[in-house]
């Protein structure tokens, strides 16, 4: 069974975004960039399954500039075989990387989808929803864990009450959330290694989606700075005060 992972290019989760003067957007000049941290543990789990045997092939897929090679080269050194770069300077929305990755998981016939449950520079949580719409299969979000049970997969998700396990019939889409393992370091020579291996580029027109964006940034803002907290003598000051900041 074939496993395709799509990753994201992003800024270091370590690294604090600055917005750009003219508030149009996030600074992204000599920035630190990264693997989504999601998008690690799915590739963490996917090699985790071929060590296994359940996985006979790890395909690693981004959608972004050029520069996402180096995120996918992360990917392969980690343990996928082979990358797609579908090279685009556009900021792709999560639709249009969903219909992209539909039309690569039927080219290259995969039979599993993992991907992280949100990338942690748009946080919109939406693009394995929708490429598991777009196939018509089930679907496993916010997985903390995942096992083989025959024919289908057993996933265990983060729910608000707590946890909820699904059982899918694969083919399948599998979200995955931050306690579902813990990604390995990529070794020296596994680098090296993964510099060797192939990574078709393509074009979003390969694949006949337009990537315009539809939706169009008006103005991006830091958040305000948190005031400092105020101790209170008793309950009756505190409810007095809370009234008095209109909070109650």
């Amino acid at each position: 069974m074939k496993v395709l992972v799509p990753v994201k290019r992003v800024i270091d989760y370590n690294v604090r975004p600055r917005v750009k003067p003219d508030q149009t957007g996030v600074d992204l000049a000599n920035v630190k960039m990264a693997m989504n941290p999601f998008c690690e543990i799915a590739v963490e789990e996917a090699v985790r399954m071929k060590e296994k045997g359940l996985v006979t092939e790890i395909i690693i897929v981004s959608v972004g500039p050029t520069q996402a090679q180096e995120t996918i080269r992360i990917g392969l050194a980690m343990g996928g075989d082979r990358g797609i770069l579908v090279q685009t300077d556009e900021r792709a929305e999560p639709l249009a990387v969903a219909k992209i990755l539909k039309a690569i998981v039927e080219q290259e016939q995969a039979g599993l989808v993992i991907t992280g449950k949100q990338a942690i520079d748009d946080d919109n949580n939406q693009t394995g929803q929708m490429l598991a719409a777009l196939l018509d299969w089930p679907q496993g979000t916010f997985a903390s864990a995942v096992a083989k049970d025959g024919d289908a997969l057993k996933v265990t998700r983060e729910v608000d009450g707590g946890l909820q396990t699904v059982s899918l019939q694969l083919p399948a889409v599998v979200t995955t959330d931050l306690r579902l393992n813990e990604p390995r370091f990529a070794s020296l020579p596994n680098i090296m290694k993964a510099k060797k291996k192939e990574i078709a580029m393509k074009t979003p027109a390969d694949y006949g989606v337009e990537v315009k964006p539809r939706l169009s940034v008006v103005k991006v803002t830091e958040p305000k700075k948190r005031e400092a907290g105020e101790k209170v003598a008793d309950v009756d000051a505190l409810i007095a005060k809370l009234k008095s900041a209109g909070a109650i």
